[in-house]
């Protein structure tokens, strides 16, 4: 089951923001209140980690033009 990721919406501006993680299913609705103060809240989407990698197999085909320096693709640096 999935941890989300909740702060409540401040009335104020100088009012402060609660956050809070929330263990959901994929299927439940996003909550809208606080379940403990029953303030409003939304759901913050967060970046998480992940590892990219490339291959020289990913690299675009060489087209007319592309050359050492000419096409930016890192193929013929």
């Amino acid at each position: 089951m999935p941890t989300y990721l909740y702060e409540t919406i401040p009335a104020l501006p100088d009012e402060a923001v609660d956050r809070f993680e929330m263990k959901q299913s994929f299927s439940d609705a996003p909550l809208t209140t606080h379940p403990e103060t029953g303030a409003p809240v939304r759901r913050v989407i967060s970046g998480g980690i992940g590892l990219m990698t490339r291959s020289e197999n990913s690299l675009p085909e060489p087209g007319p033009g592309c050359g050492p320096g000419n096409c930016g693709c890192g193929r013929f640096s």
